[in-house]
């Protein structure tokens, strides 16, 4: 993929016939698109880098099959329900059946990645997303109006403001779901990762929680320190807690590629999901070429007493804000200055 003009372009049509839209956002050393099917992160570029930073595609078709996850904005409710089941408003839900023949992953076939969103407002560094969810789709409650606004500011920071609104008490847990390689090759070994949490949760051999909330000291989990990483060690698809509850928006992530590309995020969110892209796969490209770096609430909350809660009630508006921030590194930097040299 190379870096788009930014404005709005055609991105093709979905198997059902409907149009999407590519829009490119930028301001100072940043530049972004972002596409109107399931509000996907589609290119994230800086200057002096001559890649794309995250892991996308130039094909819809690509989007609606293997690459249904990456890049999109996921809900109404990201990650795992235990037995596809939940109590919402003291009622029992049932959801759809849509991992390993008894769960539920990313709101079966209601999520809000496999959807058209609707283009409400843009300018040359933000544009804002509609989706109207109608009540009991996918055995989700409610009527809910949800809003995204992806805008690129100073310091090369992208950052997402998201909200939601229902006229019936429902669940709702979003999560960006990028893939990120900072260097361009065929997979993550040697990025270095930091992440500022305490606890993760244990899963289940479906990858659904335990109930048990464990202390990351002393175990491969324990990245409070940066450690350079590799494909399988240790191995990814876990929710990391950095808090019980929403916070005002702090660094919370910061992930460095072996040529000094940095990314730092910030977010509301009290968790964040890292998993190692172990079983998704891009067309032509092997496992493990990115890492995905979800902030999102606790997964499967409502079966757990413990774990905060994810349900809105009528009246209530839900609010995340996340941030990614970029930073080009030194080999870069010198390749940029070796290649305007020989121009010269």
């Amino acid at each position: 993929m190379t870096i788009r003009q930014i404005g709005i372009a055609p991105f093709g049509a979905t198997q059902n016939g409907d149009a999407v839209s590519r829009i490119t956002l930028g301001r100072g050393d940043l530049t972004v698109s972002i596409l109107t099917w399931g509000a996907v992160l589609n290119g994230v570029w800086l200057a002096g880098v001559p890649r794309n930073l995250t892991l996308g595609s130039d094909r819809l078709a690509d989007y609606e099959g293997d690459m249904r996850y990456h890049g999109s904005l996921i809900g109404p409710v990201v990650n795992r329900l235990t037995d596809a089941k939940a109590s919402v408003g003291g009622r029992p839900c049932t959801f759809d059946v849509n991992f390993n023949g008894r769960h539920s992953l990313h709101s079966g076939s209601a999520g809000t990645h496999l959807k058209v969103w609707t283009l409400a407002e843009v300018s040359e560094s933000a544009c804002t997303l509609h989706l109207d969810l109608p009540d009991g789709e996918g055995g989700f409650p409610g009527n809910r109006r949800v809003t995204a606004q992806y805008s690129v500011g100073d310091r090369a920071t992208l950052k997402l403001d998201l909200t939601v609104t229902t006229d019936r008490a429902t669940l709702v847990n979003f999560a960006n779901h990028s893939y990120w390689n900072l260097d361009g090759t065929e997979n993550y070994v040697g990025h270095r990762l930091r992440i500022a949490a305490d606890r993760y949760l244990p899963t289940t051999p479906d990858f659904t929680p335990t109930g048990e909330i464990r202390a990351v000291a002393g175990t491969d989990m324990d990245f409070n320190d940066p450690r350079r990483i590799t494909p399988g060690s240790p191995e990814f698809d876990t929710c990391y807690c950095l808090s019980d509850s929403r916070q005002p928006l702090r660094e919370v992530l910061v992930l460095t590629g072996q040529t000094g590309v940095t990314m730092q995020l910030a977010t509301t969110e009290p968790a964040v999901q890292v998993y190692d892209a172990r079983d998704a796969r891009r067309p032509g490209h092997g496992a493990h070429e990115g890492l995905a770096i979800e902030a999102q609430n606790w997964p499967d909350a409502p079966n757990h007493a413990g774990f905060p809660s994810i349900e809105l009630d009528r009246g209530q508006v839900y609010r995340q804000t996340t941030a990614w921030r970029f930073q080009a590194g030194e080999l870069d930097r010198m390749a940029g200055t070796a290649r305007y040299a020989r121009t010269q």
